[in-house]
Protein backbone atom coordinates (compact mmCIF):
# COMPACT_ATOMS: atom_id res chain seq x y z
CA UNK A 1 0.00 0.00 0.00
CA UNK A 2 1.56 3.17 -1.27
CA UNK A 3 1.65 6.62 1.58
CA UNK A 4 -1.04 8.22 0.24
CA UNK A 5 -3.41 5.41 0.77
CA UNK A 6 -1.96 4.81 4.20
CA UNK A 7 -2.72 8.39 5.02
CA UNK A 8 -6.27 8.03 4.01
CA UNK A 9 -7.31 5.41 5.65
CA UNK A 10 -5.59 6.40 8.92
CA UNK A 11 -7.53 9.93 8.16
CA UNK A 12 -10.43 7.86 7.94
CA UNK A 13 -9.92 6.32 11.23
CA UNK A 14 -9.29 9.44 12.94
CA UNK A 15 -12.23 10.81 11.60
CA UNK A 16 -14.27 7.99 13.03
CA UNK A 17 -12.78 8.02 16.59
CA UNK A 18 -13.13 11.41 16.56
CA UNK A 19 -16.71 11.43 16.20
CA UNK A 20 -17.94 8.45 18.13
CA UNK A 21 -15.49 10.19 21.01
CA UNK A 22 -17.12 13.13 20.28
CA UNK A 23 -20.81 11.75 20.59
CA UNK A 24 -20.24 9.90 23.18
CA UNK A 25 -18.34 12.62 25.20
CA UNK A 26 -21.86 14.73 24.98
CA UNK A 27 -23.74 12.60 25.54
CA UNK A 28 -21.47 12.12 29.39
CA UNK A 29 -21.57 15.55 29.86
CA UNK A 30 -24.09 16.13 32.64
CA UNK A 31 -24.52 19.91 31.70
CA UNK A 32 -26.09 18.86 28.48
CA UNK A 33 -28.59 16.63 30.66
CA UNK A 34 -28.58 13.69 28.34
CA UNK A 35 -28.53 11.26 30.99
CA UNK A 36 -31.74 10.21 30.35
CA UNK A 37 -30.60 8.55 27.09
CA UNK A 38 -28.02 6.90 28.74
CA UNK A 39 -26.95 3.67 27.29
CA UNK A 40 -24.90 0.34 29.11
CA UNK A 41 -21.99 0.76 26.91
CA UNK A 42 -21.91 4.01 26.59
CA UNK A 43 -18.61 4.12 28.68
CA UNK A 44 -17.33 1.58 26.79
CA UNK A 45 -17.53 3.01 23.50
CA UNK A 46 -16.13 6.34 24.49
CA UNK A 47 -12.91 4.46 26.08
CA UNK A 48 -12.13 2.50 23.52
CA UNK A 49 -12.59 4.54 20.51
CA UNK A 50 -10.42 7.64 22.52
CA UNK A 51 -7.95 4.95 22.35
CA UNK A 52 -8.09 4.31 18.58
CA UNK A 53 -7.69 7.90 18.05
CA UNK A 54 -4.30 7.82 19.91
CA UNK A 55 -2.84 5.44 18.51
CA UNK A 56 -3.89 6.33 15.14
CA UNK A 57 -2.28 10.19 15.51
CA UNK A 58 0.77 8.52 16.75
CA UNK A 59 0.55 6.42 13.74
CA UNK A 60 -0.19 9.69 11.89
CA UNK A 61 3.22 12.15 13.81
CA UNK A 62 5.13 9.35 12.60
CA UNK A 63 3.89 9.21 9.31
CA UNK A 64 4.95 13.00 8.98
CA UNK A 65 7.54 13.47 10.77
CA UNK A 66 10.07 14.25 8.16
CA UNK A 67 7.70 17.01 6.91
CA UNK A 68 7.17 18.20 10.98
CA UNK A 69 11.15 18.60 11.29
CA UNK A 70 11.06 20.43 8.00
CA UNK A 71 8.58 22.71 9.04
CA UNK A 72 10.18 23.49 12.69
CA UNK A 73 12.98 23.88 11.14
CA UNK A 74 12.21 26.45 8.58
CA UNK A 75 10.41 28.46 11.19
CA UNK A 76 13.44 28.73 13.52
CA UNK A 77 15.74 29.41 10.40
CA UNK A 78 17.63 32.85 10.56
CA UNK A 79 16.17 34.75 7.57
CA UNK A 80 19.45 35.61 5.60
Amino acid sequence: MNKAKLNYFIDIGLFISFLLVFVTGIIKFPPFGLRDFYFQNIDKIHDLSGIAMGILVLIHLILHWSWITSMTKSFFKKNS
